[in-house]
């Protein structure tokens, strides 16, 4: 992204006008703002290269020198030259904007009033290991997880009698600003969390968290079919906010892999080892399946690594929709010793084949004659 044009990072025409500039900005800065991609390094890189291009072509004496010079000549104006009223000027409010509604506040107020923010948000993960057995077919399991509930004697503040003062990192701000060459930068206050008021003396039971921790213990009914990664809502079960409403849980599963059976989304893959004797004569074995012992069917003279199919022998989809297959792969296996009886009992196999025994004479033989030419 670093190579691109200030038009092409806001994903707009050369002739764009300031309106529209502002208007990709916003949906650009939105879209990579740290507070929306916590850890991503990438997003933080995209997001000051957004605030780099805006800056530049929303003002005029800038997009000017840009436009003739490129980038190179920016540098010879110490910092950024002017700022219009449309650079960084309005950006504490551009992002009041955008981000005035996260966290169900809504409206167009500056931010919400401390008091009613919340130090943790009301949804909350827990992670839960299961077997095989119980993916596939579904259990009942209990829960025991810790959940946050707001501190009553300080109201969910963490100061002293719930009483705040205003913040001296951000002079009630909520952010704090970072000037890097002729960019400026924006973050939430590491202080208060972008509130704007901290606490003066913490409070004496939660020691300023504002929070107490509590434990629980709930069942729930795991559906079969269930695979790594999937994730299953228990409403109602979350943190519990300064007014009393409750987030909700998401269980996050790990299954554990199986000895015999490998899953692959809905299809099981099963390997089925067999002795080359078998495979030859085409024989019939039973083989173990999710629910029972299937019959297998060689072909005659099976391949190694040769798959057969049993149609709706998986995994029951988790959503309903009917079930995947079971896929049995074939493993020949070879002998590694032979007794001398077991050399004259295969070579009296292999001649009673006649000349389909011997498929190699009609091509080697032809080609060492050729082969013996080149050195006449």
């Amino acid at each position: 992204m670093e190579d691109l044009s200030y038009y092409e990072i806001l994903e707009v025409e050369q002739t764009a006008d300031k309106t529209v500039i502002k208007k990709a900005y916003r949906t650009m800065a939105k879209k990579y703002h740290p507070d929306k991609n916590p850890g991503d390094k990438e997003a933080e890189k995209k997001f000051k290269l957004c605030n780099e291009a805006y800056q530049c072509l929303s003002d005029d004496s800038q997009r000017g020198i840009y436009d003739r010079y490129g980038k190179e000549g920016l540098q010879g104006m110490g910092g950024g030259g002017r700022r219009s009223s449309g650079g960084f000027d309005d950006l504490g409010s551009m992002f009041e904007d955008m981000f005035s509604g996260f966290g169900g506040g809504g409206g167009r107020s500056r931010r919400q009033n401390p008091a009613d923010m919340d130090k943790f948000p009301l949804d909350m993960n827990v992670d839960m290991y299961l077997s095989f057995h119980e993916a596939i077919f579904g259990c009942e399991k209990e829960i025991e997880f810790t959940y946050k509930t707001s501190c009553k004697p300080c109201k969910g503040t963490g100061a002293k009698d719930g009483k705040l003062s205003t913040c001296s990192q951000c002079d009630g701000q909520g952010q704090v600003y970072i000037k890097q060459g002729f960019m400026t930068f924006s973050q939430t206050c590491p202080l208060c969390n972008g509130s704007g008021s901290s606490a003066s003396s913490p409070c004496k039971t939660c020691h300023g968290d504002g929070f107490e921790e509590k434990r629980e213990t709930v069942t729930i009914k795991v559906p079969a079919g269930i695979d790594n990664a999937n994730r299953l809502r228990v409403s109602g079960k979350g943190n519990i906010s300064k007014r009393g409403s409750r987030g909700d849980l998401y269980v996050t599963f790990e299954v554990k892999p199986d000895k015999h059976f490998i899953r692959d989304g809905n299809d099981i893959y099963i390997e089925i080892p067999v002795f080359f004797t078998q495979a030859i004569s085409g024989e019939t074995l039973s083989i173990p399946s999710l629910t029972g012992e299937l019959e297998l069917k060689l072909d005659l003279g099976t391949r190694d690594k040769q798959h057969f199919k049993f149609r709706g022998e998986g995994v029951a989809d988790v959503h309903g929709h009917g079930k995947g297959n079971l896929v049995a792969q074939v493993n020949l296996t070879y002998p590694t010793k032979l007794t001398s009886e077991q050399k004259e009992l295969l070579t009296k196999l292999q001649d009673s084949f006649g000349i389909e025994s011997k498929p190699h004479e009609s091509v080697l033989d032809s080609a060492i004659d050729k082969m013996k030419n080149w050195f006449k």
